[in-house]
């Protein structure tokens, strides 16, 4: 266990994780190691939690999810998250990240082991020759050149097994609806629907998420669409293929053989029908069993975390609109700019929030927006929600309270490189706009005023008529109150026009002075304002 500090945030690691993993948490926050907790187990201990992280052996189920009161994070040290229930996590605002690069060699590699060990009878091999027999005329073999596989689920794993395959002089089929023809082509790779891949495949691997579409997508129909003879590898998850009709499907000589690597339940039972034929190679879930991997994974979700806790966007989230690899420098300080600017609408007394027109000027009209969208409506919603209200979860509520979201593009910046600019129907502030300005969130207007604003800090903003002195009096109470005003910015429309005065404040701001600004002659409203990273 670590103590980096008593405010620290608390990250449970209830799989084992590798040191290297461990040792990037522990940068991040005060580390606890408890592995094999049972579902009550975990229930009852993830309160004070900010960050959980697991493998694939601990289930999060919603109960856990409505039990984890702090938590901000959910880390899967993998691909797959079938083992969290992500739709839990998403309604109560917690991120879910895995590590979808980290094991996907060591996936295709055993992938490919598995279809040679299968092709050339290893196991059975092995098994009778260590029994005294030597059957060299019953174990021959097939081999992998010139057969055509069938790739279904074209990820990151099933597309470095199709490369494989290619070295091999394999010919690759494959089938997957959100893969384009063009990128398949690039790749010798030749796209198909699914009865079409299965009907022409000597061999079939499976590489998809388990989920409601997928599970059982692999039954006894789709196999006995197989020519005599195929074979089919599960490396991915168990519920893909149904597995009793695989072991039918062998057991009837339709099949030569399978290999799988991952079941329904884990461990299965002894008395699984996969588990008493020979021509079907089993192995215990070791896909990403490699030390590579095993550190690989490790690290990346620590990374996330890290930076999720330190107020940053993380790279791989499940349930946030994902953000292109190259398009993160440009998005993640204009999703920290929107957040503020959001945050501040809602400050400055916004509420009842029924439409938002969002309007992207210059650079950031270039990117995929949706995460920075999703950003700015968490700091819009936060404050009113009675759930807590993230970038997760804020589009959902926002549709569930019947609030409006368009989005605009011009690629035409007026002043700045880019900016933001919203416009809201509901109480409070009818626009509001912001820009970086070397990488500083700032505030450029504010209904129809123009204004140059650091978002960030602790400040009062007041709505007044621009007159002599006023200024002057706004600075003799705040004096009176040992206030220290850091910075002050004063934007109007004309000379003894409608103006906006932010003042930064070195102090916190007593409720009795906020009433004393109010008695000012000309000022309209006060509002005590806090913008920072989030916590």
């Amino acid at each position: 266990m670590n103590h980096p500090g008593d405010n620290a945030p608390r990250i449970l690691v209830a799989d084992q994780l590798a040191e290297d993993g461990l040792a990037k948490l522990r940068q991040a926050g005060t580390v606890e190691v408890a592995t094999g907790l049972s579902e009550g187990e975990l229930v009852s201990r993830i309160g004070g939690f900010s960050a959980l992280v697991v493998r694939s052996e601990t289930k999060v189920t919603r109960p856990v999810i409505e039990a984890a009161t702090a938590l901000r994070i959910i880390g899967r040290a993998g691909v797959g998250v079938d083992n969290i229930d992500v739709p839990a996590a998403t309604e109560r605002g917690i991120l879910v990240v895995n590590a979808p690069t980290g094991n996907t060699v060591a996936a295709a590699e055993h992938t490919i082991a598995l279809m040679l060990a299968l092709c050339r009878n290893v196991a059975r091999a092995d098994s009778s020759l260590r029994q005294g027999r030597w059957e060299r005329s019953s174990l021959v073999g097939t081999e992998l050149r010139g057969k055509t596989l069938a790739v279904i689920g074209l990820g990151k794993i099933g597309m470095e097994v199709a490369r494989i395959a290619r070295g091999l002089q394999m010919r690759v089929l494959a089938y997957d609806p959100l893969v384009a023809e063009e990128r398949a082509a690039q790749l010798g790779i030749e796209l198909g629907s699914l009865d079409e891949v299965l009907a022409r495949a000597d061999m079939v691997t499976v590489h998809t998420p388990l989920n409601d579409a997928t599970r059982g997508m692999i039954g006894a129909r789709e196999l006995a669409l197989m020519p005599a003879g195929g074979r089919v590898l599960n490396v991915g998850r168990g519920g893909i293929v149904d597995e009793a009709a695989l072991a039918a499907a062998v057991a009837s000589g339709h099949l030569a053989g399978a290999a799988v690597d991952v079941f329904t339940k884990e461990p299965p039972p002894p008395d699984h029908p996969l588990l008493g034929d020979p021509r079907i190679l089993v192995t215990p879930h070791l896909g990403a069993s490699t030390r590579e991997a095993q550190v690989s994974v490790a690290t990346d979700v620590a990374e996330q975390i890290a930076e999720v806790l330190a107020g940053r966007p993380a790279r791989w989230a499940v349930n946030t609109p994902p953000v292109a690899e190259d398009e993160i420098a440009l998005v993640v300080p204009y999703q920290e700019l929107a957040r503020r600017v959001g945050s501040l609408w809602a400050q400055l007394g916004g509420g009842a929030l029924r439409e938002v027109e969002i309007t992207y000027h210059g650079d950031v009209a270039t990117v995929h927006t949706a995460a920075i969208s999703a950003a700015l409506m968490s700091g819009m919603l936060s404050s009113f929600s009675q759930d807590r209200v993230t970038a997760v979860n804020a589009m959902e509520i926002a549709s569930r309270n019947g609030v409006v979201i368009r989005e605009q593009r011009s690629s035409q910046a007026v002043s700045f490189a880019g900016s933001i600019l919203v416009r809201a129907q509901g109480r409070g502030p009818t626009a509001l706009e912001g820009t970086l300005v070397l990488g500083e969130p700032r505030l450029t207007r504010l209904d129809d005023l123009h204004i140059d604003l650091l978002l960030d800090g602790a400040f009062l903003m007041l709505a007044h008529r621009d007159r002599p002195g006023l200024i002057g009096e706004m600075g003799q109470l705040l004096g009176a109150a040992d206030v220290n005003i850091a910075e002050m910015q004063v934007g109007r429309d004309q000379p003894r026009g409608t103006a906006v005065t932010a003042i930064r404040v070195d102090e916190p701001v007593p409720d009795s002075l906020v009433d004393q600004l109010l008695h000012i002659s000309g000022v309209e409203s006060v509002h005590k304002v806090e913008i920072g990273s989030v916590g």
